[in-house]
Protein backbone atom coordinates (compact mmCIF):
# COMPACT_ATOMS: atom_id res chain seq x y z
CA UNK A 1 0.00 0.00 0.00
CA UNK A 2 2.38 2.41 0.87
CA UNK A 3 4.67 1.72 -2.52
CA UNK A 4 1.38 2.43 -4.27
CA UNK A 5 0.74 5.41 -2.33
CA UNK A 6 4.52 6.46 -3.37
CA UNK A 7 4.00 6.01 -7.42
CA UNK A 8 0.58 7.85 -7.22
CA UNK A 9 2.21 10.65 -5.62
CA UNK A 10 5.40 10.72 -7.79
CA UNK A 11 2.77 9.89 -10.89
CA UNK A 12 1.00 12.99 -9.53
CA UNK A 13 3.65 15.44 -9.10
CA UNK A 14 5.34 14.26 -12.51
CA UNK A 15 1.97 14.78 -14.23
CA UNK A 16 1.56 18.10 -12.36
CA UNK A 17 5.57 19.24 -13.77
CA UNK A 18 4.86 18.04 -17.60
CA UNK A 19 1.91 19.95 -17.12
CA UNK A 20 3.36 23.37 -15.65
CA UNK A 21 6.17 22.74 -18.28
CA UNK A 22 3.56 22.52 -21.53
CA UNK A 23 1.40 25.65 -20.43
CA UNK A 24 4.49 27.79 -19.17
CA UNK A 25 7.63 26.71 -21.37
CA UNK A 26 10.62 27.13 -18.22
CA UNK A 27 13.37 29.94 -18.90
CA UNK A 28 17.05 28.83 -18.10
CA UNK A 29 18.10 32.28 -16.47
CA UNK A 30 21.41 31.43 -14.52
CA UNK A 31 19.68 33.13 -11.23
CA UNK A 32 21.01 30.99 -9.11
CA UNK A 33 24.31 31.19 -7.39
CA UNK A 34 24.95 28.04 -6.13
CA UNK A 35 25.92 26.07 -9.28
CA UNK A 36 27.06 26.63 -12.51
CA UNK A 37 24.13 24.68 -14.41
CA UNK A 38 21.17 25.96 -16.17
CA UNK A 39 18.14 24.64 -14.08
CA UNK A 40 15.53 23.22 -17.03
CA UNK A 41 12.41 21.81 -14.84
CA UNK A 42 12.58 18.78 -12.16
CA UNK A 43 15.92 16.69 -11.44
CA UNK A 44 15.60 14.09 -9.51
CA UNK A 45 18.49 11.88 -8.22
CA UNK A 46 18.95 9.02 -6.05
CA UNK A 47 21.19 7.34 -3.52
CA UNK A 48 21.65 4.00 -1.78
CA UNK A 49 22.42 5.78 1.66
CA UNK A 50 23.20 2.82 3.30
CA UNK A 51 26.03 2.38 1.05
CA UNK A 52 27.29 5.64 1.42
CA UNK A 53 27.18 5.43 5.39
CA UNK A 54 29.06 1.76 4.90
CA UNK A 55 31.49 3.40 2.90
CA UNK A 56 32.53 5.92 5.60
CA UNK A 57 35.19 5.67 7.64
CA UNK A 58 33.45 6.70 10.83
CA UNK A 59 30.52 4.53 10.64
CA UNK A 60 33.32 1.44 10.43
CA UNK A 61 34.83 2.55 14.02
CA UNK A 62 31.28 2.74 15.46
CA UNK A 63 30.47 -0.65 14.87
CA UNK A 64 33.74 -1.79 16.13
CA UNK A 65 33.24 0.76 19.20
CA UNK A 66 29.65 -0.41 19.45
CA UNK A 67 30.69 -4.15 18.83
CA UNK A 68 33.31 -3.62 21.73
CA UNK A 69 30.44 -2.18 24.32
CA UNK A 70 28.11 -4.90 23.48
CA UNK A 71 30.83 -7.37 23.83
CA UNK A 72 31.35 -6.26 27.20
CA UNK A 73 27.91 -6.34 28.49
CA UNK A 74 27.36 -10.30 26.41
CA UNK A 75 30.97 -11.50 28.32
CA UNK A 76 29.01 -10.83 31.45
CA UNK A 77 25.87 -11.97 30.74
CA UNK A 78 27.45 -15.36 29.66
CA UNK A 79 28.96 -15.90 32.97
CA UNK A 80 25.79 -14.98 34.80
CA UNK A 81 24.41 -17.68 32.72
CA UNK A 82 26.70 -20.36 33.43
CA UNK A 83 26.56 -19.73 36.97
CA UNK A 84 22.45 -20.02 36.85
CA UNK A 85 23.10 -23.39 34.28
CA UNK A 86 25.45 -24.52 37.48
CA UNK A 87 23.41 -23.27 40.43
CA UNK A 88 20.19 -25.24 38.32
CA UNK A 89 21.93 -28.48 37.56
CA UNK A 90 23.48 -28.91 41.18
CA UNK A 91 19.83 -28.40 42.62
CA UNK A 92 18.49 -30.76 40.28
CA UNK A 93 21.30 -33.16 41.21
CA UNK A 94 20.79 -32.53 45.46
CA UNK A 95 17.55 -31.59 45.68
CA UNK A 96 15.94 -35.23 46.89
CA UNK A 97 18.21 -34.83 49.21
CA UNK A 98 17.38 -30.83 50.85
CA UNK A 99 15.14 -29.72 53.18
CA UNK A 100 12.32 -28.10 52.54
CA UNK A 101 13.43 -24.87 53.94
CA UNK A 102 16.86 -25.16 51.70
CA UNK A 103 15.04 -26.27 48.55
CA UNK A 104 12.90 -22.56 48.99
CA UNK A 105 16.07 -20.84 49.61
CA UNK A 106 18.01 -22.79 46.90
CA UNK A 107 15.10 -21.91 44.11
CA UNK A 108 14.98 -18.14 44.86
CA UNK A 109 18.43 -17.90 44.23
CA UNK A 110 18.19 -19.45 40.92
CA UNK A 111 14.90 -17.08 40.47
CA UNK A 112 16.49 -13.76 41.63
CA UNK A 113 19.50 -14.45 39.39
CA UNK A 114 17.45 -15.10 36.52
CA UNK A 115 15.53 -11.77 36.77
CA UNK A 116 19.29 -10.37 37.51
CA UNK A 117 19.98 -11.93 33.72
CA UNK A 118 17.11 -10.50 32.44
CA UNK A 119 17.47 -7.31 34.01
CA UNK A 120 20.86 -7.12 32.56
CA UNK A 121 20.08 -7.94 29.23
CA UNK A 122 17.19 -5.18 28.98
CA UNK A 123 19.79 -2.88 30.60
CA UNK A 124 22.56 -3.84 27.94
CA UNK A 125 20.30 -3.70 24.96
CA UNK A 126 18.92 -0.16 25.94
CA UNK A 127 22.42 1.13 26.73
CA UNK A 128 23.91 -0.51 23.25
CA UNK A 129 21.17 0.83 21.28
CA UNK A 130 21.43 4.65 23.09
CA UNK A 131 25.59 3.98 22.19
CA UNK A 132 24.84 3.33 18.47
CA UNK A 133 22.16 6.00 18.43
CA UNK A 134 25.03 8.34 19.94
CA UNK A 135 27.72 7.09 17.68
CA UNK A 136 25.42 7.42 14.25
CA UNK A 137 23.88 10.50 14.76
CA UNK A 138 26.94 12.66 13.92
CA UNK A 139 27.95 10.13 11.10
CA UNK A 140 24.09 10.73 9.73
CA UNK A 141 24.43 14.37 9.68
CA UNK A 142 27.70 14.45 8.02
CA UNK A 143 26.07 12.36 5.17
CA UNK A 144 22.70 14.77 4.88
CA UNK A 145 25.21 17.61 4.83
CA UNK A 146 27.28 15.94 2.10
CA UNK A 147 24.19 14.72 0.23
CA UNK A 148 22.32 18.44 0.70
CA UNK A 149 25.44 19.72 -0.67
CA UNK A 150 26.40 18.04 -3.76
CA UNK A 151 21.88 18.34 -4.31
CA UNK A 152 22.29 21.87 -4.60
CA UNK A 153 25.45 22.15 -6.15
CA UNK A 154 24.07 20.21 -9.44
CA UNK A 155 20.73 21.76 -8.93
CA UNK A 156 19.32 18.62 -7.58
CA UNK A 157 15.51 18.81 -7.23
CA UNK A 158 14.87 15.71 -5.08
CA UNK A 159 17.57 13.36 -4.05
CA UNK A 160 15.50 9.69 -3.24
CA UNK A 161 17.00 6.83 -0.95
CA UNK A 162 16.85 4.01 -3.37
CA UNK A 163 16.94 1.16 -0.98
CA UNK A 164 14.39 3.00 1.56
CA UNK A 165 11.41 2.08 -1.03
CA UNK A 166 11.36 5.71 -2.08
CA UNK A 167 12.07 4.97 -5.63
CA UNK A 168 11.18 2.19 -7.95
CA UNK A 169 13.45 2.91 -10.42
CA UNK A 170 16.71 5.06 -10.37
CA UNK A 171 18.96 5.65 -13.56
CA UNK A 172 22.35 4.76 -12.71
CA UNK A 173 23.80 8.45 -14.21
CA UNK A 174 21.39 9.83 -11.76
CA UNK A 175 23.14 7.79 -8.86
CA UNK A 176 24.87 10.84 -6.87
CA UNK A 177 26.84 8.39 -4.78
CA UNK A 178 30.15 8.85 -6.68
CA UNK A 179 30.02 12.54 -6.63
CA UNK A 180 29.15 12.47 -2.66
CA UNK A 181 31.92 9.95 -1.79
CA UNK A 182 34.32 12.35 -3.37
CA UNK A 183 32.86 15.29 -1.71
CA UNK A 184 33.80 13.62 2.03
CA UNK A 185 37.47 12.12 0.50
CA UNK A 186 36.19 8.32 0.55
CA UNK A 187 37.54 6.50 -2.12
Amino acid sequence: MKKFLMIFAFGIMAGTVSFAQKAKPVTTSATTTESSEPHTGLKLGWIVSQELLASMPEKIKADSDISKYARAFQDQIESMMKEYQTKGTIFQRDEKTMSEPIKEVKMKEIQDLQNRIESIQQSAKEKVSQKQQDLYQPIIDKAEKAISAVAKERNYDYIFDKAGGGLLFGRESDNILPLVKAKMGIK
